[in-house]
């Protein structure tokens, strides 16, 4: 089958997942949901095609996924959770070349609520303006800096405060 023209639609869209999955896994923090997000927002944006007004795809795709990820919450936290005992599989943890930094990196990120997580990813990992963010998200651009300045300082004293080793020598 051959793929969609770069200029088509379904060709936008297509250049655009790489930026979706990354978000769809910061936003879901893992792995498998978040593939599960982003196939449920490219159906859900290919079903509402008639929908788009021709600006800013990108905006308009990243604001539907953060609403299905709402949601999605919202419908969870109504259900009854499995307790950990009673899961079967779990897989096991990817290795990197730095396991240490890697988690810690991590449970940093995992430590940030979700408004701040998103506001992080989408500023510094998607590249995304104060402004555009806010309309994504539909809040104050002035909440958008005061939540990234707070998501930072927290990435960082979390990062600070797990340090074996001193990187300074005392003076």
């Amino acid at each position: 089958m051959k793929p969609p023209a770069p200029e088509t639609f379904e060709g936008q869209i297509l250049a655009l997942l790489p930026s979706l999955r990354r978000y769809s896994r910061s936003l879901t923090r893992s792995d498998s949901d978040g593939e599960d997000l982003l196939q449920d927002c490219v159906e859900k944006v290919l079903a509402r095609r008639a929908q788009w007004r021709g600006l800013n795809l990108r905006g308009w795709v990243l604001t539907i996924m953060t609403n299905l990820y709402r949601n999605q919450r919202r419908t969870v936290a109504r259900r009854d959770l499995v307790d950990i005992d009673g899961a079967v599989d779990v897989a096991a943890p990817e290795t990197s070349t730095d396991p240490l930094e890697r988690s810690r990196l991590e449970d940093a990120l995992n430590g940030l609520s979700e408004d701040h997580r998103a506001v992080l990813m989408l500023v510094v990992i998607e590249g995304y303006t104060y402004q555009e963010v806010a309309g994504m998200l539909d809040i104050p651009s002035g909440t958008v800096m005061s939540r990234l300045s707070r998501a930072r300082q927290q990435l960082a004293e979390h990062m600070k405060s797990d340090n074996v080793i001193t990187l300074r020598r005392p003076k």
